[in-house]
């Protein structure tokens, strides 16, 4: 009973928080961006949710043998050095930050819903945008319990679009189905699988975060295992439902082209009322996971510092104890990949988007998986999660890759620098 003391979570509990940590702003885009792949977008999803059962097996199992490290990077750095845990832990920051200008254009994309005018022209999709992520980059700078009331006030109501669309596709296949054969679907290309992988898998990280809470989950060695696979394999149903439900259910030039394919397809069969009301609830949606994403961005390069690995005033904070600078820069350099859209069509920049930033946050599973190896856990997982990570990245393509590797890269000189400055103090505060 002791040993217990403190461990909150049950099995059930667990589950719920991996499957709120996954439900971001993902998968009120993905369905235009995924539309023209046809069929070859349904074994896609398949492929990512085994991928990210495999990968969340390495992870559970190499946080389990390592509980008293402070987090992946360290676990990475004990396992494959400090300078690799380090590059590895900064590549899920550059995917943080490219990730909230994702989240951001999507966010106002819904918005434009109720006011065209928001999303009139690119460029005052992407003002708009820019604008939205300052305003939370400003709430978050007045502390975390300002962000963490904003964020739970969110996290249940993200769910209902979701289920408000998979009540109305699992509907028509109790009709019988016929409104997802009345239009040509793009059969299945092995060709197109592999960037389409990479595309969708975006929506599955934060799988992870059942192991990260270790310590408050009853019996753990028994149930973050269990938790994290039951609230991946529902949420990657719940995404494949809907997914697929909507780029099938109309024509997938229609769906392609569409900023907000949810609400068009409630639309469609609801009419206006509940598309308003579906997208006021993927505007929330959105909002709350930006918000959430924004308060990350500082956390990662705070502990890197705090440990000596980046230079000091990364790990710095303000009055109310929040990571200031690197949140500002991490927004700063998310606001330049937004406004870089405005001279571009807007599915090209999306796909681009969501490229480089699978790209960037696959490297730290790539680690993970060499690091288990390493330390001989799992290591058959290892290996197939590697190659996964691997046959991922390689569908990013050329210049996402390129580019997320040389964010990445830019580690390194930060981690020299660092070894040359003299050691922080435990808490750095700033004005």
């Amino acid at each position: 009973m002791g040993a217990d003391t403190g461990r909150t979570f049950g099995v059930w509990t667990a589950s719920a928080l991996v499957v709120g940590s996954m439900i971001g702003s993902g998968i009120f885009v993905l369905p235009a961006a995924v539309a023209p792949s046809g069929w070859t977008a349904v074994a896609a999803w398949i492929a990512a949710i085994v991928g990210a059962m495999i990968l969340a097996t390495v992870l559970v199992r190499l946080i389990a043998l390592r509980p008293d490290e402070t987090g992946m990077v360290a676990i990475l750095g004990s396992a494959l050095g400090p300078l690799p845990g380090v590059v590895f832990g900064w590549s899920f920051w550059v995917g943080i930050w490219s990730a909230n200008a994702i989240i951001a254009i999507t966010a106002i994309n819904y918005l434009g819903t109720f006011w065209p005018g928001f999303t009139a022209t690119p460029h005052y999709t992407a003002g708009f945008a820019v604008a939205l992520l300052w305003l939370l980059t400003l709430l978050n700078l007045q502390g975390t319990r300002a962000a963490g009331r904003f964020q739970v006030a969110t996290t249940a109501l993200k769910l209902l679009p979701l289920i408000a669309v998979a009540a109305i596709v699992l509907g028509l296949l109790a009709q019988g189905g016929q409104q997802f054969t009345a239009h040509p679907h793009t059969p299945f290309a092995l060709s197109a699988l592999t960037p389409t992988v990479t595309i969708v898998f975006l929506a599955l990280v934060g799988f992870e975060t059942a192991a990260i809470a270790a310590e408050r989950v009853r019996d753990p060695a028994r149930n973050i295992l269990r938790a994290t696979i039951a609230g991946l394999a529902l949420t990657g149903l719940l995404y494949l439902i809907v997914s697929t439900g909507v780029a099938f259910a109309l024509p997938e030039s229609v769906v392609a082209a569409s900023s907000a394919p949810l609400a068009q397809f409630v639309e469609h069969f609801w009419g206006r009322a509940p598309a308003l009301l579906l997208a006021g609830f993927a505007v929330i949606a959105t909002v709350g996971c930006l918000n959430g994403w924004v308060l990350l961005s500082g956390e990662g390069p705070l502990g890197m510092a705090r440990a000596g690995l980046l230079p000091r005033w990364m790990g710095a904070t303000n009055r109310h104890d929040v990571a200031a600078p690197m949140i500002i820069v991490a927004s700063l350099l998310a606001s330049i990949l937004i406004l870089s859209s405005a001279n571009s069509t807007a599915g090209a920049l999306l796909d681009f988007m969501l490229r480089m930033t699978t790209a960037s946050t696959m490297w730290l599973y790539f680690g993970a998986c060499v690091a288990a190896w390493k330390f001989g856990v799992v290591r058959p997982a290892a290996v197939i999660g590697g190659a996964f990570s691997l046959w991922t990245l390689w569908g990013s393509g050329i210049e996402a890759l390129a580019l997320s590797t040389a964010l990445i890269l830019v580690a390194v000189p930060l981690y020299y620098i660092a070894l040359k400055a003299p050691k922080m103090p435990e808490h750095a505060p700033v004005a």
